[in-house]
């Protein structure tokens, strides 16, 4: 069996995450809270700028994950943290991470956003708190019982509700619609594989081997897209911002909010981002959501909030 050794920066996140701080949150916490939602809900609407200003979906998929592992290297190096080393089995996990975690739904949702808007895509990620715990109760063998069953079916039936006007317009926004359940399905598998390889090796260290992979994974998408691509500076602009702040910097305020609270009231910002998503979207670009689309949503959410906080 090959033995994992794990850098003193990837222990001592493993020691804040098993004792995570107990109290309140301090000031510096809720900045770091506001901030990554405010981020990771902005994001669909920076995906929808850059393809109104011409740039193709493979080119924002492959930009937004270079950019973005450029961004943790600078974190890395600028940190003097090296890479821990990591053992074959590993590897191969940390391979279908950069597949199934950034290469496959960050191409997904550029894809999508070109038949609904970034707020319905925004709601529709509300899902994947839901894909978790399903995607547990599957790999786990064990059923949910009590509450946690009763969310999963409400998130069930939310996201039915949500999908539901934007599938009766047409098979397009059909397509859309489908196109980002996929992808949360895919952040459900990623998010169970992930976590005991980030308690070994530490969140920033494991997010920037995964989108260095995956940034390499990715050049076919862009090599099939660069040339009907359009470079206006506001798209290049967006496509900056999605991927050095939103995917990037992002990533690295997150695994300071873990270390800080703990990882299950970090996780707490997976409800805030379809609210920031619906509010950019409806206030920025006038983004049109139907009423029953917006009780799905909130179906979604509260079914999302007691399946994964329910024994």
């Amino acid at each position: 069996m090959t033995r994992v050794r794990t850098t003193p920066q990837a222990k001592a996140t493993v020691a804040q995450l098993a004792e995570p701080n107990p109290d309140g949150f301090t000031a510096r916490d809720w900045l770091l809270f506001i901030s990554v939602s405010l981020i990771w809900g902005s994001s669909f609407l920076f995906i929808a700028e850059a393809l109104d200003d011409g740039v193709t979906p493979g080119v924002i998929s492959f930009g937004r994950v270079a950019l973005g592992a450029v961004t943790l290297w600078g974190f890395q190096l600028v940190g003097e943290r090296p890479l821990p080393n990591v053992g074959r089995e590993d590897w191969l996990r940390i391979v279908l991470l950069a597949v199934v975690w950034v290469a496959i739904p960050f191409t997904l949702f550029p894809l999508a956003q070109q038949w609904i808007n970034s707020a319905v895509s925004g709601l529709l990620n509300g899902a994947t708190p839901i894909c978790v715990a399903i995607i547990s109760v599957l790999l786990t063998r064990r059923i949910p019982r009590g509450l946690q069953r009763l969310g999963i079916a409400a998130g069930f039936i939310g996201i039915v509700l949500l999908s539901l006007p934007s599938i009766t317009e047409g098979s397009t926004q059909a397509r859309g619609v489908l196109l980002v359940l996929a992808a949360t399905i895919c952040y459900g598998i990623a998010i169970n594989v992930a976590a005991p390889l980030q308690q070994r090796y530490g969140s920033v260290a494991l997010m920037t081997m995964i989108l260095t992979i995956a940034t390499v994974a990715l050049i076919p998408v862009l090599m099939r897209d660069l040339n009907d691509s359009q470079w206006t500076a506001s798209g290049i602009g967006s496509l900056f911002t999605l991927g050095a702040l939103c995917t990037g910097l992002a990533y690295w305020i997150m695994a300071t909010l873990v270390g800080r609270v703990g990882p299950i009231r970090a996780s707490f910002i997976t409800y805030l981002i379809p609210v920031v998503a619906l509010a950019l979207g409806v206030v920025l670009r006038n983004d049109a959501v139907s009423a029953l689309g917006l009780v799905g949503a909130a179906i979604v959410v509260a079914g999302a909030l007691v399946a994964s906080r329910a024994d």
